[in-house]
């Protein structure tokens, strides 16, 4: 693999801070929504358990929509111009609604200003993944990506960290709790908008389709086809099926870890605090991982995070205690950042660039926008049999078809393996 200076360029870095700015709205879907909303549940008169099931339904949802939609938008922002306004316009919504998720006094309201404020944030990653290609070369893609997820995840402490304080220290403050949550979303939407800024002046579209007389109906064509070429794609199609299943575990712990700690009675604050660590953890080992694909295959460095997420899936069955919460939200910290990083490097050398929104939107079908499987078995098993605990087996399963079907994807790249992965 050709070497090449790790220190990042301007174009680099300004990709990264949306990384850093959209991860404060991550952090705040894995800890204070989550946490707000059980309580606005709870004084509703509604179970734990069924609490539970309606957050994992309202995720199935938008992640359905996602995954229509991405596929198609992610199609036509792939013709020339196209990137850029569609990045800005989902952005713009997300962070509306992020400032506004506490204005809903009821669950439901709640739950489906929650939906659409997921269906943009996933959106604009989608064109946001794909400008990976667009903005550093294919012998620097490992570490770049990896160093967006690294700054995303220390960068979305400052405003969760503000967040926090100020939500723990309302009554100090002389401000209620509700007060002092909304300030916190108000907060975080503007920490995405001003990060994102730079990204949004200085990016240019290199690869791209030309644009045709009627690009929607191009666009629906070309939608078609990248279904047949990826079928025809034994790389591309075997790995995109492996995605589906470790990835889609991956994004249930993060969006479930803290309803789920809640069921199995953890306290708010420990939650948080272990969270936290989570996202300090997580920020050297991610740079780390991206420093190991330098002189690992990434193929074994992706390996080895499937099989330590399923190991951390197992250790859940037997979680009742604040401590082993911690120990939990360490392990995740280790591995969560390399596996969506080096997933989303890989996926980046392996398919033609000048599709890459195509591609990519067929990726967050895959992953993001598949996740709806992990969330309803959550949803599904918690009210079945009235424990969360039983929805874990189920995710642990899916990490172990990801690792066996990821494996046997790694035999069709050797070829690709001996560039540059």
């Amino acid at each position: 693999m050709e070497k090449s200076s790790s220190k990042l360029n301007k174009l680099e870095k300004y990709w990264i801070l949306y990384d850093v700015g959209n991860s404060a709205f991550v952090l705040l879907m894995s800890t204070i929504i989550p946490i707000y909303y059980k309580n606005m549940a709870s004084a509703e008169g509604i179970s734990l358990a069924n609490s539970t099931a309606y957050y994992s339904y309202a995720i199935s949802i938008s992640t359905i929509i996602v995954a229509v939609l991405g596929p198609i938008l992610g199609t036509m922002a792939d013709n020339k111009g196209y990137k850029k306004p569609f990045f800005t316009f989902s952005m713009i919504i997300g962070v509306l609604i992020c400032a506004s998720l506490s204005i809903p006094t009821t669950v439901i309201m709640f739950l489906a200003l929650f939906v659409i404020g997921k269906i943009v944030f996933s959106m604009s990653l989608i064109f946001y993944d794909s400008m990976l290609v667009d903005v550093t070369t294919d012998d620097r893609v490992d570490e770049v990506s990896s160093k967006g997820y690294a700054w995303g995840y220390i960068g979305s402490c400052i405003p969760f960290i503000v967040s926090l304080l100020l939500i723990l220290k309302a009554d100090a403050i002389g401000i209620s709790t509700f007060i002092a949550t909304a300030i916190a979303f108000v907060l975080n939407g503007l920490w995405w908008l001003i990060v994102t800024i730079p990204l949004i002046k200085n990016y240019k579209q290199i690869h791209y389709v030309e644009r045709s007389n009627n690009s929607i109906l191009s666009s629906l064509s070309r939608l078609s086809n990248i279904f047949k070429e990826i079928k025809n794609d034994r790389k591309v199609c075997i790995f995109l099926i492996s995605f589906f299943f470790y990835i889609d575990g991956v994004y249930t712990i993060i969006e479930m870890a803290t309803s789920y700690g809640k069921d199995v009675g953890i306290t708010d604050n420990s939650m948080l605090m272990a969270l936290l660590l989570t996202q300090v953890v997580a920020f050297p080992f991610a740079i780390l991982f991206g420093r190991l694909s330098k002189k690992f295959k990434v193929k074994d460095l992706i390996s080895i995070c499937i099989l330590a997420y399923l190991l951390i899936a197992l250790f859940a069955l037997q979680l009742d205690t604040a401590i082993e919460f911690w120990i939990l939200a360490t392990f995740v910290g280790v591995f969560q950042g390399a596996i969506q990083a080096l997933s989303r490097s890989y996926y980046a050398k392996i398919i033609p660039k000048e599709k890459s929104s195509e591609y990519f939107g067929v990726y967050d079908v895959f992953g993001k926008g598949a996740s709806f499987v992990g969330t309803m078995i959550m949803g599904l098993s918690t009210q079945i049999f009235g424990n969360s605990k039983a929805g874990v087996v189920g995710i642990a399963i899916m990490f172990a078809l990801g690792f066996i079907l990821f494996r046997v994807q790694g035999k069709s790249a050797r070829s690709l393996e001996a560039e540059y992965i």
